[in-house]
């Protein structure tokens, strides 16, 4: 009896190892994984081909990678974007990403080898065209208007779209950058740790301007039916931000790690981001933008800083930010 009982447990156990799966550590941002991030479908989407139990863990990517270095356990990072590639390839930790990136659809060249892109969009100012009757129409009358106008924005210490809005302001004025803020300064309501924030300022009506997307607006006309939602569309231009993959070249999941990379130019991932993540994807095929999404208007100009450009111009441009909100 006690020797049917030790083969009934043996083969328990034997059948409890079998059935488990690899796991592959994806860290992302928290917007990413949230219920209405882009993560779940992504979870679900991939774990359909790789017989494997995919895991985001969720936070500051790039603090969390320089922090554990070598010791990380990430197999794969998504959510980083070109503004802060350079900090993250200097350690030393990525590996080439694999892909032909022959088919991108972007509006500038990509050659990079180690971080992939999956999805971009540029920065605006968004407004509600029922309480706006007269948008600035440039940049410049955005710095001209009355200081009545109120608008929200983001920290560029903690949130990607706050940084892009640094680089856009000296795409547009160089060194006249301190000028311009100095000029746009006063018309900032708040300035929040990120961009949910001063988003639902916008939406609850207290700002009549925020920082945001091109593509923001096809969120409220998708899921919500609702077309008062609009990007100004300047024609000095508007910066370019894609968020980018890599895997990890000391990952114990090489293959998993290398089959997500090839998930990310997938019909599947690809034909899901616009409406997971309100932004373009980085690869654009016929049937992956919903129709009112393809017929948002995109700026006539592109505005766009290397990573080895973003990084030299990081600092300076954040202390301009910082003397003009000082006063």
């Amino acid at each position: 009896m006690k020797k049917t009982l030790m083969l009934a447990g043996l083969f328990v156990a034997t059948a409890a190892v079998a059935d488990e799966k690899p796991v592959l550590t994806v860290y992302a941002p928290d917007y990413f994984t949230s219920e209405w991030g882009p993560g779940p479908a992504i979870e679900k989407g991939f774990e359909e081909v790789c017989a494997c139990d995919l895991k985001f863990v969720a936070g500051d990517v790039l603090p969390r990678i320089l922090l554990e270095g070598d010791k990380t356990e990430a197999d794969v990072v998504i959510g980083l974007n070109t503004d802060v590639t350079a900090r993250a390839r200097a350690t030393g930790l990525f590996a080439p990403h694999g892909q032909d990136t022959g088919a991108l659809t972007l509006p500038i060249a990509w050659t990079d080898d180690t971080f992939l892109p999956f999805n971009w969009s540029e920065t605006a100012f968004v407004y509600d065209r029922t309480k706006l009757a007269n948008p600035p129409q440039s940049f410049q009358e955005l710095l001209d208007a009355p200081d009545s106008l109120k608008i929200a924005i983001q920290d560029p210490r903690s949130s990607i779209s706050g940084l892009a809005l640094l680089l856009w302001v000296k795409g547009v004025y160089g060194d006249k950058a301190p000028e311009a803020w100095a000029k746009l300064a006063p018309k900032v309501l708040t300035v929040t740790p990120g961009w949910s924030e001063s988003y639902g300022l916008f939406t609850d009506g207290e700002v009549d301007m925020v920082l945001s997307y091109t593509t923001s607006p096809a969120y409220h006309l998708i899921a919500e039916d609702d077309d008062t939602k609009v990007a100004a569309i300047f024609p000095e231009g508007h910066y370019f931000l894609t968020e980018v993959a890599a895997q990890l070249k000391g990952t114990d999941q090489p293959e998993l790690a290398q089959k997500f990379m090839d998930y990310i130019l997938s019909d599947a991932f690809q034909g899901m981001i616009a409406t997971a993540n309100w932004s373009y994807p980085a690869i654009i095929k016929p049937g992956f933008l919903p129709e009112k999404f393809a017929a948002l208007p995109r700026p006539d100009k592109t505005i766009f800083f290397d990573e080895t450009e973003a990084e030299a111009l990081r600092q300076p441009a954040l202390d301009e930010w910082l003397a003009a909100f000082a006063k």
